[in-house]
């Protein structure tokens, strides 16, 4: 047998690797809905977003969004959901840096104010979170994820001299979830996140020399 016809089965095999052609389709379909809602939740919120304006803006049929997600109930937890799974990427983009472990938690947030600014996904998981008590299902609780891993950040920052004598990390945590988040909502009441970045430089300026050794 020739070296050829001995590669040729598995350079079949690699070419025809991955899921069948309809489980791709359906994976794309779900997430051109998820596209679309994200847009209508951030705009319109909740109550006024409508299963036929996710289908319009999509462009496909109503039962096509059946197909995938029971109602609009678990369409607007799956878009919360998927912005959840967002972050671990960009913790370990911030991670993969090399940084100090006090810039790594700015560096992250910086990144996190311009996902803020730029993605509808993100914008509609916020506004739908607001918004969770007309929903009607449980949704993944906000902040505490963050300020678990801030905290982490932070002892480290601690233990490699960091942060200034006296700092507590888990209250340094809070504190900068709480300025983070604050930043971001009133930005977009505002200005529609639009300055969410200058303002966001704007609280490290004030907050971060209180904290750095």
């Amino acid at each position: 047998m020739s070296d050829r016809s001995a590669t040729e089965p598995w350079a079949a095999k690699i070419a025809h690797d991955g899921p069948p052609m309809h489980q791709e389709r359906a994976r794309q379909t779900r997430q051109l809905i998820m596209g679309a809602a994200a847009h209508e939740f951030a705009t319109n919120g909740f109550r006024n977003t409508s299963l036929q304006a996710v289908a319009k803006r999509a462009e496909i049929t109503k039962g096509a969004i059946y197909h995938h997600f029971t109602n609009k109930e678990n369409l607007a937890a799956s878009v919360v959901e998927e912005h959840y799974a967002l972050w671990p990427v960009l913790v370990s983009e911030a991670g993969a840096a090399g940084l100090p472990p006090l810039d790594t938690v700015i560096h992250l947030l910086d990144k996190v104010a311009v996902t803020f600014r730029d993605d509808p996904l993100v914008q509609a998981s916020a506004r739908l979170q607001i918004e969770r008590a007309t929903i009607g299902i449980p949704l993944p609780t906000p902040f505490v994820g963050w300020t678990q891993l801030l905290t982490d950040l932070l002892r480290g920052a601690a233990e490699a001299g960091q942060l200034r004598p006296g700092c507590a990390p888990e209250v340094a945590a809070r504190v900068i979830v709480a300025a983070f988040f604050g930043v971001q909502h009133i930005s977009d009441a505002l200005h529609d996140r639009e300055d969410i970045v200058e303002r966001w430089q704007e609280v490290k300026d004030v907050l971060l020399p209180s904290l750095r050794a």
